[in-house]
């Protein structure tokens, strides 16, 4: 049952994002009908074809192998406090437990100079080409725009860059999409993050934000085209699109550039979460004080913390996407809390609702994982709004103009992946590792 409400949410969604559209009589049918197509083939490959579940499975297992090689690095500089909880080293030390600074942000630093390296050798190109012409052609969407959502799939915010000469003349519609596609999915630089977090708990969780990310992609285009449907003529409508890219001199400066940009990136998630979480944490103290009276009052028992509210303002949207009700308060809390203070910290409460045993249902937490799967949050609006904004400075008021818009297109694309992926919900399936 819960899987039809789940397919069911997939255009409950749609509807919701057309009902907020700038002009409701603009309906780019083909788009919507290839981008959900393009998802339910996608997902039907990874979640039903038995080929499928094993490329699946590959992938989670590369990726935990990498994970674990990369680790070493920082082992040697920073000796015990890099090994993992219940680990220990060569020389007999235990490890002193989970510490997120150490074990997990350097790996930040190592995923960039691996990113840089295969950009620098061809690999990431060729694939972002193959994913842009597809979007181009099924969709019928602009070659920058496609390129660039299909370059977010594997990267961050350094996506903009390949388009940087179209940037200037994109329509209002076309940079919704782009600040859409950035939002909605995850870099791979900041993938070892959460898979840290959740491989004890969930130990195939690389594999399924692999499989979000590349899922999440053509439901940034749809739910943004929703909301801000196309209304002029891009100067790249159904236009192949190559990548503007700065190669580097050798491999060597490829793993030098990498490593540099991946430690301002750790840099600039230390800072974020130390600002957000601080900033949260003061909203709950002036929420709570005045919740309290209200509760004394009106005699009721509400959460009035920041979570606790934005809780109440998602519960529908996770009921909409299948998660049990049992469990949808709880879920909806951590989705809420993601669009104030990012989805890391999400992902953690994710781990500790998942070791407490609080979920009382399986479908829960893999709805969760794909729905927290992007940067769908007020940081990462600023920061997409700023990064592209200083690549093309004369549309900074388009920008700063479309960009709530296309935050809450980068929530719903999101729900819309998790919708997608509980379609095909199995619980005895080896992709939940079972």
């Amino acid at each position: 049952m819960y899987n039809l409400i789940s397919f069911s949410g997939i255009f409950v969604l749609m509807a919701f994002a057309w009902a907020l559209s700038t002009d409701r009589r603009v309906v780019n049918w083909r788009l919507i009908i290839w981008g959900c197509a393009l998802q339910l083939i996608f997902a039907l490959f990874i979640f039903v074809v038995p080929a499928g579940a094993n490329v699946f499975m590959f992938i989670n297992d590369v990726l935990v192998k990498i994970i674990d090689v990369a680790g070493e690095g920082t082992k040697f500089l920073f000796g015990r406090l890099a090994l993992p909880p219940g680990t220990t080293n060569e020389w007999g030390e235990e490890s002193l437990g989970f510490i997120f600074a150490v074990q997990v942000l350097p790996q930040i630093i190592f995923f960039a100079s691996l990113m840089a390296v295969l950009y620098y050798i061809g690999v990431m190109s060729w694939l972002v080409k193959i994913f842009a012409r597809i979007f181009t052609k099924l969709m019928r969407v602009s070659g920058a725009e496609s390129l660039c959502a299909s370059s977010n799939i594997f990267v961050g915010i350094e996506s903009a860059t390949t388009i940087r000469p179209y940037l200037e003349k994109m329509t209002r519609s076309e940079l919704c999409t782009i600040l859409t596609a950035g939002m909605a999915t995850i870099a791979s630089t900041v993938l070892a993050i959460y898979i840290l977090i959740l491989q004890k708990q969930f130990p195939t969780i690389a594999g399924h934000l692999v499989s979000a990310s590349f899922l999440s992609a053509p439901a940034a285009i749809v739910m943004s085209k929703l909301l801000l449907p196309e209304t002029e003529k891009p100067e790249t409508l159904g236009v192949d699109v190559l990548p503007y890219y700065e190669k580097e001199s050798s491999v060597i400066e490829a793993i030098i550039n990498g490593a540099n940009a991946g430690l301002k990136l750790a840099a600039g998630v230390v800072a974020l979460l130390v600002a957000f979480l601080g900033l949260v944490a003061l909203a709950d103290f002036i929420f709570a004080g005045a919740g309290a009276k209200v509760n004394e009052l009106a005699g009721i028992n509400m959460d009035w913390s920041l979570k606790g509210l934005l809780g109440y303002l998602f519960y529908p949207f996770t009921l909409i996407i299948g998660v049990p009700p049992s469990d949808a308060f709880e879920i909806s809390k951590i989705i809420g809390e993601r669009a104030i203070v990012t989805e890391t910290k999400s992902y953690m409460d994710l781990a500790v609702l998942m070791d407490a045993g609080v979920l009382k249902d399986p479908r829960s937490s893999f709805l969760a994982t794909y729905a927290l799967c992007g940067f769908a949050h007020v940081a990462s609006l600023a920061i997409f709004v700023g990064g592209i904004a200083a690549l093309v400075p004369k549309r900074t008021a388009d920008l700063s103009a479309v960009g709530p818009r296309a935050l809450l297109a980068a929530n719903l694309a999101c729900l819309m992946t998790a919708a997608m992926a509980g379609t095909f919900f199995s619980g005895g399936s080896i992709l939940l590792g079972q």
